[in-house]
Protein backbone atom coordinates (compact mmCIF):
# COMPACT_ATOMS: atom_id res chain seq x y z
CA UNK A 1 0.00 0.00 0.00
CA UNK A 2 1.34 3.63 -0.58
CA UNK A 3 2.67 5.11 2.51
CA UNK A 4 0.09 8.28 1.22
CA UNK A 5 -3.18 6.41 1.81
CA UNK A 6 -1.51 4.03 4.76
CA UNK A 7 -0.80 7.36 6.81
CA UNK A 8 -3.84 8.89 5.99
CA UNK A 9 -5.53 5.30 7.06
CA UNK A 10 -3.26 5.38 10.40
CA UNK A 11 -5.03 8.90 11.43
CA UNK A 12 -8.77 7.92 10.65
CA UNK A 13 -11.12 7.41 14.02
CA UNK A 14 -14.49 5.75 14.19
CA UNK A 15 -15.82 9.13 14.29
CA UNK A 16 -17.81 9.91 11.82
CA UNK A 17 -15.96 13.51 11.10
CA UNK A 18 -12.40 11.78 10.88
CA UNK A 19 -14.19 9.23 8.11
CA UNK A 20 -15.85 11.99 5.63
CA UNK A 21 -12.44 13.95 6.32
CA UNK A 22 -10.81 10.79 4.35
CA UNK A 23 -13.47 10.26 2.12
CA UNK A 24 -13.54 13.68 0.78
CA UNK A 25 -9.88 13.77 0.05
CA UNK A 26 -10.84 10.06 -1.94
CA UNK A 27 -13.56 11.83 -3.70
CA UNK A 28 -11.34 14.60 -4.79
CA UNK A 29 -8.49 12.04 -5.83
CA UNK A 30 -9.94 9.59 -7.60
CA UNK A 31 -6.31 8.06 -8.51
CA UNK A 32 -6.23 6.60 -4.45
CA UNK A 33 -9.87 4.83 -5.03
CA UNK A 34 -8.19 1.20 -6.68
CA UNK A 35 -5.29 1.40 -3.77
CA UNK A 36 -8.45 1.85 -1.29
CA UNK A 37 -10.55 -0.84 -3.01
CA UNK A 38 -7.15 -3.15 -2.82
CA UNK A 39 -6.37 -1.88 1.00
CA UNK A 40 -10.10 -3.34 2.54
CA UNK A 41 -9.19 -6.64 1.61
CA UNK A 42 -5.78 -6.58 2.93
CA UNK A 43 -6.66 -8.47 5.90
CA UNK A 44 -3.33 -8.72 6.94
CA UNK A 45 -2.56 -5.22 7.71
CA UNK A 46 -3.56 -3.23 10.43
CA UNK A 47 -5.81 -0.43 8.98
CA UNK A 48 -7.38 -2.81 6.26
CA UNK A 49 -11.02 -1.88 8.50
CA UNK A 50 -10.67 1.53 8.35
CA UNK A 51 -10.08 1.21 4.40
CA UNK A 52 -13.85 -0.47 4.49
CA UNK A 53 -15.11 2.37 6.73
CA UNK A 54 -13.71 4.92 3.94
CA UNK A 55 -14.61 2.94 1.16
CA UNK A 56 -18.46 2.96 2.83
CA UNK A 57 -18.83 6.83 2.54
CA UNK A 58 -16.99 7.08 -1.10
CA UNK A 59 -19.87 4.22 -2.05
CA UNK A 60 -22.15 6.64 -0.87
CA UNK A 61 -21.50 9.28 -3.60
CA UNK A 62 -19.94 7.87 -6.43
CA UNK A 63 -20.51 4.30 -6.23
CA UNK A 64 -19.90 3.74 -10.02
CA UNK A 65 -16.93 3.77 -9.25
CA UNK A 66 -17.15 0.49 -7.84
CA UNK A 67 -17.74 -1.50 -11.55
CA UNK A 68 -14.13 -1.83 -12.35
CA UNK A 69 -13.78 -3.73 -8.83
CA UNK A 70 -16.83 -5.91 -8.55
CA UNK A 71 -14.84 -8.75 -9.83
CA UNK A 72 -12.49 -8.29 -7.04
CA UNK A 73 -14.82 -7.07 -4.38
CA UNK A 74 -17.22 -9.66 -4.89
CA UNK A 75 -14.71 -12.49 -5.21
CA UNK A 76 -13.26 -11.47 -2.09
CA UNK A 77 -16.15 -10.61 0.40
CA UNK A 78 -15.30 -14.30 1.86
CA UNK A 79 -12.21 -13.17 3.57
CA UNK A 80 -12.93 -10.60 5.96
CA UNK A 81 -13.59 -12.12 9.58
CA UNK A 82 -13.02 -8.48 11.28
CA UNK A 83 -16.50 -7.18 12.38
CA UNK A 84 -15.34 -3.58 12.16
CA UNK A 85 -14.60 -3.95 8.19
CA UNK A 86 -17.41 -6.53 7.78
CA UNK A 87 -20.23 -3.84 8.81
CA UNK A 88 -19.30 -0.98 6.04
CA UNK A 89 -19.20 -4.11 3.33
CA UNK A 90 -22.15 -5.32 4.39
CA UNK A 91 -23.57 -1.97 3.40
CA UNK A 92 -21.58 -1.58 0.30
CA UNK A 93 -23.07 -4.88 -0.89
CA UNK A 94 -26.42 -3.28 -0.23
CA UNK A 95 -26.07 -0.53 -2.29
CA UNK A 96 -24.11 -2.57 -5.10
CA UNK A 97 -27.19 -4.88 -5.09
CA UNK A 98 -30.25 -1.85 -5.09
CA UNK A 99 -28.09 -0.16 -7.85
CA UNK A 100 -27.78 -3.46 -10.07
CA UNK A 101 -31.71 -4.15 -10.19
CA UNK A 102 -32.02 -0.92 -11.16
CA UNK A 103 -31.69 -1.30 -14.06
CA UNK A 104 -30.87 2.17 -14.64
CA UNK A 105 -28.77 3.74 -17.07
CA UNK A 106 -26.52 4.61 -14.72
CA UNK A 107 -26.29 1.40 -12.03
CA UNK A 108 -23.83 -0.55 -11.38
CA UNK A 109 -23.52 -4.10 -13.45
CA UNK A 110 -23.07 -7.66 -11.40
CA UNK A 111 -22.85 -10.85 -12.81
CA UNK A 112 -24.46 -13.89 -11.77
CA UNK A 113 -21.40 -15.08 -9.69
CA UNK A 114 -21.00 -11.32 -8.13
CA UNK A 115 -24.26 -11.96 -7.47
CA UNK A 116 -23.68 -15.40 -5.50
CA UNK A 117 -20.91 -14.03 -4.12
CA UNK A 118 -22.84 -11.19 -2.28
CA UNK A 119 -25.52 -13.85 -1.69
CA UNK A 120 -23.28 -15.92 0.28
CA UNK A 121 -21.85 -13.66 1.98
CA UNK A 122 -25.05 -12.05 3.23
CA UNK A 123 -26.29 -15.32 4.23
CA UNK A 124 -23.05 -16.11 6.10
CA UNK A 125 -22.98 -12.87 8.20
CA UNK A 126 -26.65 -13.31 8.85
CA UNK A 127 -26.03 -16.57 10.25
CA UNK A 128 -22.80 -16.34 12.13
CA UNK A 129 -22.33 -14.09 15.59
CA UNK A 130 -21.67 -10.26 13.97
CA UNK A 131 -23.35 -7.24 15.17
CA UNK A 132 -26.73 -6.55 14.79
CA UNK A 133 -26.26 -3.77 12.21
CA UNK A 134 -24.39 -6.15 9.70
CA UNK A 135 -27.40 -8.31 10.09
CA UNK A 136 -29.44 -5.76 9.27
CA UNK A 137 -28.00 -5.24 6.13
CA UNK A 138 -27.67 -8.45 5.23
CA UNK A 139 -31.21 -8.78 6.11
CA UNK A 140 -32.03 -6.11 3.41
CA UNK A 141 -29.88 -7.17 0.85
CA UNK A 142 -31.29 -10.51 0.67
CA UNK A 143 -34.83 -9.26 0.92
CA UNK A 144 -33.87 -7.30 -2.66
CA UNK A 145 -31.92 -10.69 -3.93
CA UNK A 146 -35.33 -12.46 -3.03
CA UNK A 147 -36.75 -10.69 -5.45
CA UNK A 148 -35.32 -12.42 -8.04
CA UNK A 149 -34.07 -15.44 -7.01
CA UNK A 150 -37.09 -17.80 -5.78
CA UNK A 151 -35.15 -19.46 -3.30
CA UNK A 152 -34.34 -16.88 -0.94
CA UNK A 153 -37.23 -15.70 0.32
CA UNK A 154 -38.33 -18.82 1.90
CA UNK A 155 -34.56 -19.44 3.25
CA UNK A 156 -34.81 -15.60 4.81
CA UNK A 157 -38.15 -16.23 6.56
CA UNK A 158 -37.08 -19.43 7.81
CA UNK A 159 -33.70 -17.85 9.40
CA UNK A 160 -35.62 -14.81 10.42
CA UNK A 161 -38.15 -16.51 12.54
CA UNK A 162 -36.19 -18.88 14.14
CA UNK A 163 -33.95 -16.35 15.06
CA UNK A 164 -36.02 -13.16 16.31
CA UNK A 165 -36.70 -14.00 19.89
CA UNK A 166 -33.15 -14.33 20.37
CA UNK A 167 -32.24 -10.71 19.14
CA UNK A 168 -32.34 -7.11 20.06
CA UNK A 169 -35.17 -4.83 19.54
CA UNK A 170 -32.87 -3.46 16.51
CA UNK A 171 -32.53 -6.55 14.55
CA UNK A 172 -36.68 -7.57 15.40
CA UNK A 173 -37.64 -4.34 13.74
CA UNK A 174 -35.29 -4.99 10.50
CA UNK A 175 -36.79 -8.64 10.42
CA UNK A 176 -40.77 -7.47 11.22
CA UNK A 177 -40.31 -4.81 8.52
CA UNK A 178 -38.71 -7.58 5.93
CA UNK A 179 -40.69 -10.47 7.03
CA UNK A 180 -44.34 -8.36 6.46
CA UNK A 181 -43.06 -7.57 2.72
CA UNK A 182 -42.52 -11.17 2.56
CA UNK A 183 -45.78 -12.58 3.77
Amino acid sequence: MSSELQKKLDYVSPCRASRSLLSGEILENHSLFDELVAACFLTSDKNHHRACWILEFVCYEELLWMQPHVDFFCSNLKHLKEESAIRPIAKVIQLLIKSHYKKAENCILLSEENLQNCIEASFDWLINDVKVATKAYSIRTLYVLGNHYDWIHPELKIILNKDFSNHSAAYKAVAKEVLKKIK
